[in-house]
């Protein structure tokens, strides 16, 4: 049976007790939206777990109540780099905001020890279920297999975060892990055992030795490296009250970046032993086979696991990773029993067994290396034939493959197709009719409704990273508390997603050429925005960006010139001189896109500043008002013979102009370097929405073969015509997928490690 949360408290440990008055002023100017006018302020504390402490918050005001759950570092002499809560406080937050991992939503970190002792954070409390015991008694045997599945699901989910895009590739090392892991327990095995501590095993020093003769290559080589929780397993994750999915993944104190195996073979202990038991459980190092009906074997419940991770079946280093976590287990134990010793574990008498039950952990790892097979050589098919077969694209809310959109990107996806199919594609023929006119350089009156409706329906502004947005928010506010000003301003700033993630909504945007700029998604703004976000400084986003991430104006790019082939940038000719508190820009600049639109108030120009540098550190960019005197947009300018009204490409004079100094964008000498952190994704963009593009023209292609005859039959029937669409259907997909692996690497790697198939993609 399960436990409810609320059933995992009593009164506080008196070792582990705190000045509550002092808490409560603190959480009141720091957790927004707390209740004010408090009546009722009550502290009780969660007995399950071993280490840091961890309690229930309960607030009263008149029939408002609220619960919060606090996690604070024990007090006492603690080891070095233990109970780090300020790192929990990171993944939570990191997770928290920019992936669908269920965790709870952090409010906020006190690193200040003279608020209640140690530092400590507060999160969401989750009202659900723990199961403590693997075994699931009381559970219906169809349902264990479900719940089982889940773990294995919420596993993987995690593993699938993308480190570098969240904000956490700096949170740990990626390579040699366990190596790292094996010298690091062991070390702390010998500080938490021997002489008035627990007691020393000197089995375990042994195990420590064969490790370190076993680590895997693939540890070295870092292929299997991710966010690793630590400390993974049924009993630290939380379930939906009534329903059996996951909506929490609890104790993040261990985690870090590495070998994410090693995640895989600790939730699998209870297979081999019941380590989260009070019991002393002998291990004999075989998978145990006495679990209820419907709990999966082993070789099931790790195919899930393989399943939804996309993983290879790990039989070859099983044997290593299950040694090396009971070893890790044991070690952790006799930490817990050394803690109890010194009268601060947080598990308080429960852990009096835990020095013996290091013991066993001990004994199991030692039975279960002397085996000759720990897993089949293929994993079972009855498993992984179910969860194997999945359609790119597919409905399902559990899937985690690579190119597969979490729920929230398809909860986007239909909302944005419902718009295009509701508002867009209506309209197509009076946008386009405009375009043609005497009037095309005027803006449909519709347009800057569906701006409008884009923006109520939370479709604004998805291209934006959210790594670009934390920067601007940071620039903007800094320490500043201006709830309402930063609420208005984070409805600007998307949906908070990858470049990936954006990849499957760009897409659907390029279905129709009106699409894009109606959420606020067209180029050139797209990538000015993004250079603006990325290296912009507080006046020029204020300045500049706040009103192109309202729709309030549009913006220009001018980088080409007609002397000079200009996609070598070193052979830019336009110059940008410093003459006191001002640049004065001379040059000819043509294909300047956006620059025709009558709302076009700002140019990023780039241009030489200083002849005499490194050839890559004589060009800059700055920002240039349209209207300043010595401007002169000559004429439009057609790419294949259309002159994209009323947006257009125009060509540029610019004699004498005189820009303010502070409008210099990152400093002089370091335009080259924002040219391609600006085109990275700026082409990108534009291969996503080509593919939308190539997907509504197949599209409209078949319609008409099914409705147009030739010979006798429509054309849709005709062998050739079969053909085509096949040949046309492949390369579609093929292009789309180059194009999405293209955002992923530009999402992991960044610009400069991924151009090589940035520059596929655009050529594809």
């Amino acid at each position: 049976m399960a436990n409810r949360t609320s059933d995992l408290v009593g009164r506080v440990d008196p070792a582990q007790s705190f000045n509550t008055d002092a808490l409560l002023n603190y959480v009141s100017a720091n957790i927004h939206g707390f209740p004010s006018n408090i009546q009722n302020f009550n502290i009780s504390q969660f007995g399950h777990g071993q280490s840091n402490p961890t309690f229930l918050i309960e607030v009263r005001s008149g029939t408002f109540a609220k619960k919060y759950v606090l996690r604070k570092k024990p007090p006492g002499k603690l080891l070095a780099s233990a109970h780090a809560v300020e790192r929990e406080y990171e993944v939570l937050h990191a997770l928290g905001t920019h992936t669908q991992v269920p965790v709870p939503k952090v409010f906020c970190l006190c690193t200040d020890s003279s608020v209640i002792g140690t530092p400590f954070y507060i999160m969401e409390y989750l009202e659900g279920r723990i199961f403590i015991d693997p075994k699931l008694p009381d559970v219906a045997p169809k349902r264990r297999r479900v719940i089982c599945r889940a773990v294995a699901q919420a596993l993987a989910s995690l593993h699938s975060a993308n480190v570098d895009a969240i904000g956490l590739g700096n949170y740990g090392k990626r390579k040699g892990y366990c190596k790292r892991q094996v010298e690091r327990w062991a070390k702390q095995y010998l500080l938490s055992t021997g002489e008035g501590k627990s007691r020393r095993n000197p089995k375990m020093l042994e195990l420590v030795d064969w490790l370190r003769q076993h680590i895997p290559l693939e540890d070295s080589l870092g292929g299997t490296s991710g966010l690793v929780h630590g400390d993974f397993r049924i009993d630290n994750v939380v379930f939906h009250p009534t329903e059996d999915k996951v909506i929490g993944i609890l104790d993040w104190e261990l985690s870090t970046l590495g070998n994410q195996m090693s995640d895989v073979a600790y939730s699998c202990l209870n297979y081999y032993g019941n380590i989260s038991s009070e019991d002393i459980e002998e291990g004999n190092g075989v998978e145990r086979t006495n679990f209820p009906k419907g709990i999966p074997s082993l070789p099931e419940y790790l195919a899930d696991y393989c399943s939804a991770a996309g993983r290879p079946w790990p039989v070859d280093q099983w044997k290593f990773y299950v040694a090396f976590s009971l070893f890790r287990g044991a070690s952790i134990y006799a930490g817990v029993h050394s803690r109890w010793i010194m009268g601060n574990a947080s598990g308080g008498e429960r852990a009096r067994f835990a020095g013996e039950k290091a013991d066993s952990l001990i004994k199991t790892a030692w039975l279960f290396i002397q085996r000759e097979s720990v897993l089949p050589l293929h994993p079972p098919s009855e498993t992984t034939g179910e969860d194997h077969i999945r359609h790119f694209g597919s409905e399902s809310q559990n899937q985690v493959g690579k190119f597969v959109p979490s729920q929230k990107v398809q909860d986007l996806r239909d909302k944005l197709i419902k718009f295009m199919e509701d508002h867009i594609y209506p309209r197509e023929s009076e946008f386009y009719n405009l375009a043609q006119s005497d009037m095309r350089w005027t803006i449909h009156p519709d347009e800057e409704k569906l701006k409008d409706l884009a923006k109520r329906e939370g479709l604004w502004n998805l291209f934006i990273p959210f790594d670009s947005a934390a920067r601007a928010k940071e620039l903007i506010f800094g320490s500043r508390n201006d709830t309402l000003v930063e609420n208005k301003f984070n409805r600007l700033l998307g949906a908070g997603l990858s470049n990936l993630e954006y990849g499957y909504l760009c897409e659907i945007m390029g279905h129709s050429v009106w699409a894009p700029q109606v959420f606020n998604c067209g180029a050139p703004d797209t990538g000015n925005m993004e250079v603006l976000l990325r290296y912009g400084n507080e006046e020029q986003m204020k300045e500049w960006l706040v009103p192109l991430l309202e729709g309030k104006i549009r913006s220009g790019f001018a980088m080409t010139e007609p002397q000079v082939a200009s996609s070598d940038a070193t052979n830019i000719e336009c110059s940008i001189k410093r003459h006191g508190n001002s640049y004065i820009i001379n040059g000819k600049k043509w294909w300047t896109s956006g620059a025709m639109d009558p709302r076009c108030k700002v140019l990023i120009v780039m241009g030489k500043t200083d002849l005499t540098a490194p050839l890559h550190k004589q060009q800059s960019m700055i920002l240039v008002d349209i209207n300043t005197p010595g401007i002169t947009i000559k004429r439009p300018l057609t790419v294949f013979g259309f002159d994209d009204a009323p947006h257009g490409h125009a060509e540029i004079f610019f004699e004498n102009v005189s820009v303010p100094a502070n409008n210099i964008l990152l400093g002089e000498g370091r335009g080259f370097e924002i040219a391609q952190g600006r085109l990275g994704p700026g082409r990108l963009h534009h291969c996503m929405r080509l593919i939308g593009a190539a997907e509504r023209g197949m599209q409209m292609m078949v319609q008409r073969a099914l409705e147009r005859r030739a010979f006798g039959k429509f054309i849709a029937q005709h062998g050739s015509f079969l053909s085509d669409v096949a040949k046309c259907r492949i390369e579609l997909e093929k292009t789309r997928l180059l194009v999405l692996d293209a955002a992923d690497q530009l999402d992991r790697l960044g610009n400069k490690k991924a151009r090589a198939i940035l520059a596929m993609a655009k050529v594809s």
